[in-house]
């Protein structure tokens, strides 16, 4: 499977880039900004992309829909309790002092338990509010990968103090939607470094 991240937009969100190597069928998921980087990755792949998904409503994880939409016309994919924050990315930005973009609506909602096929792989909506109560992991069983937006760090977890946050839920979304995945699964965290299921069930401090 190909797998890209690259970080992007103004507070250095993980956007990935992952694709099917025999059908060149891909998604992109997170694209925060920085479009025309995306774009390269995904043109030096040869990938048609699918699906572009936001793990969750926040600004910086959406700030490059519109111009991510126009340039692969792939459809957009989020929590129905996330949909509403994507009509306030530039006002929420320019609350934090930076520039942001309006994301269209989707065009379908994500739903825990659903599945999204791109070429020969898989992957398993988990609904995991507590940072968001729209948030969202990606499941893809069969590499042993999960992507985790927000929801959790190399040893940390995502934050519980802004609009619809929180701490409570969060752990228990954790414990009940990531802690259950394989120990060898590694985590891709919509900011940082990679980690493990089974480094952060048994290391992280929050647990």
């Amino acid at each position: 499977m190909i797998l890209e991240k690259m970080e992007v937009g103004p507070l250095g969100v993980n956007c990935f880039v992952l694709g099917c190597e025999t059908t060149l069928e891909g998604v992109v998921i997170d694209p925060g900004g920085d479009v025309d980087r995306i774009v390269k990755v995904v043109e030096r792949h040869g990938l048609k992309i699918r699906y572009i998904i936001n793990t969750h409503g926040h600004f910086d994880h959406v700030g490059g829909n519109l111009k991510a939409i126009k340039a692969f016309g792939a459809p957009l994919l989020i929590h129905e309790n996330d949909a509403a924050m994507l009509g306030r990315a530039a006002e929420v930005a320019r609350m934090y002092g930076m520039q942001g973009e309006n994301s269209p609506e989707p065009n379908e909602f994500l739903i825990d338990g659903m599945e999204l096929a791109f070429g020969h792989h898989h992957m398993k909506v988990l609904h995991t509010p507590g940072h968001t109560q729209g948030g969202c992991c990606l499941y893809l069983e069969a590499e042993h990968k999960v992507m985790t937006g927000d929801t959790l760090f190399a040893d940390s977890i995502g934050r519980t103090d802004l609009p619809g946050g929180s701490h409570e839920q969060l752990l228990s979304s954790i414990r009940t939607k990531l802690f259950i995945l394989p120990d060898d699964v590694t985590a891709y965290p919509g900011h940082g470094p990679e980690t493990t299921i089974g480094h952060e069930r048994c290391n992280n401090p929050y647990f």
